[in-house]
């Protein structure tokens, strides 16, 4: 009798290892329940101990949330088990760490100077672009008007694209400082050198200093009234990020930061807005037509963070506009392409530069607007950084071709050839 006992028992327990098996690899966490109200065996002998154990260590490798049953044979605390596992306080995925940049510019810099590049942007130059544009815009369009030779042209632009490059990280970096408490809460920005604390907000300070010291060696390098125009623009690049704090139309002063370069050519080249009312109307023209192409491309740019706008309490006309966008969007580009037509008259620009520039606006905004989906973000994120080449190459290419036509004297040509042919029909 007894040898019958011991071999049922033997067979009940080889049973219940092997159900236990099949219940952790399916079941996970309920298998310490499983346990408790099904298996519950008054001995064991050694043998059996044995074969337990070896169909428990067997079966580890295929446990990834049944931690119960590796717990109670191991000994660890019941408490412990539960916290790691638990979703709600498991440690964050690596998804959710910072990952330094393993290719690029950034990445071939020495460990302690990524975090001040990132701080700049530098890895991601469209907003030195999206401020360069202007810059170049009010350079070609001043060209003709102040008879400048190609190497003024160029060169001017060169030391523009220069001061966009560091006002652009001096921006970069005030607007980190003014968000360091909200920039953790966005999922875009929460990996941003002082919201992740790799930089602190007093050495960020002191790199603002220097980048506006460097800024003002660049500016000094052009004519001095440029020094008197270029200041003012200091307060908007300070201010700009508390605008989204009071109102929800702060694209607006970023559109007057980032617009400032659409004024700054004609008196690169020399030209005097006291004694030259056509250039002065070609200014506020074509700095009024870049404040709406501003407000236009950061609408879209705004769509990337409207969630965690909402939940950080953040403004932007995104909120304010979410289910009239496109309407929105395509209002503000016919106010640029019609001022960006006005700022031509006004500085009597030849045929080349309205069907370049103001033909290549209207091609690409009407795309972009059409095309881009504002409920996604990669999407959102493909059109600001490509529609700031689209139009703002296609403005600038116009222009300069527009420029050429009038330094090859083509432009001359044309007006000798058309009165030649008047003055024949009369």
């Amino acid at each position: 009798m007894g040898l019958v006992t011991y071999f049922t028992m033997c067979q009940r327990i080889q049973l219940r290892n092997s159900f236990e098996v099949r219940a952790v690899c399916h079941y996970g966490l309920h298998m310490a329940h499983l346990q408790r109200v099904f298996f519950r065996p008054r001995f064991m002998t050694s043998s059996c101990a044995r074969q337990r154990s070896a169909i428990s260590v067997r079966s580890k490798p295929t446990v990834h949330t049944g931690a119960v049953f590796l717990r109670r044979n191991s000994h660890v605390p019941s408490s412990t088990s539960l916290a790691v596992q638990s979703p709600g306080t498991a440690e964050p995925t690596s998804a959710t760490h910072y990952t330094p940049p393993k290719a690029g510019l950034v990445a071939s810099l020495p460990q302690s100077w990524i975090p001040y590049a990132e701080l700049i942007r530098l890895d991601k130059p469209t907003g030195t672009y999206y401020l360069f544009f202007p810059c170049a815009f009010s350079t070609l369009l001043a060209a003709p008007m102040a008879s400048s030779t190609p190497l003024q042209v160029f060169g001017t632009m060169g030391l523009f694209f220069t001061g966009a490059l560091i006002m652009r990280g001096a921006g970069c970096t005030i607007n980190d400082l003014w968000d360091r408490n909200l920039d953790p809460h966005v999922e875009r920005t929460k990996h941003r050198p002082i919201a992740r604390r790799a930089v602190s907000p007093r050495k960020a300070v002191v790199f603002t200093g220097i980048q506006l010291l460097v800024g003002l060696g660049v500016l000094l390098q052009f004519p001095t009234p440029c020094l008197w125009y270029g200041i003012p623009s200091l307060l908007l690049v300070t201010t700009y990020p508390l605008a989204k704090r009071i109102t929800y139309y702060p694209q607006v002063l970023l559109g007057l930061t980032f617009s400032w370069g659409a004024i700054m050519g004609f008196p690169a080249l020399g030209i005097d807005f006291v004694s030259n009312h056509a250039a002065l109307e070609a200014a506020v023209a074509l700095y009024s037509s870049c404040v709406a192409w501003t407000i236009l491309y950061d609408m879209i740019y705004a769509h990337m963070d409207i969630k965690d706008d909402v939940a950080a309490g953040i403004k932007s006309i995104a909120l304010r506009h979410e289910h009239n966008t496109k309407t929105v969007l395509s209002a503000l580009a016919t106010v640029q392409v019609a001022l960006l037509a006005v700022a031509g008259v006004s500085a009597g620009a030849g045929p080349v530069f309205f069907i370049g520039s103001c033909g290549s606006v209207i091609l690409s905004l009407g795309i972009m607007i059409w095309r881009v989906q504002l409920k996604n973000v990669q999407n959102c994120w493909w059109w600001f950084k490509n529609g700031c080449l689209l139009t703002g190459g296609g403005i600038t290419l116009g222009m300069l071709f527009d420029y050429m036509a009038y330094t090859t004297g083509l432009y001359e040509k044309d007006t000798k050839a058309h009165k030649i042919v008047t003055g024949k029909a009369l």
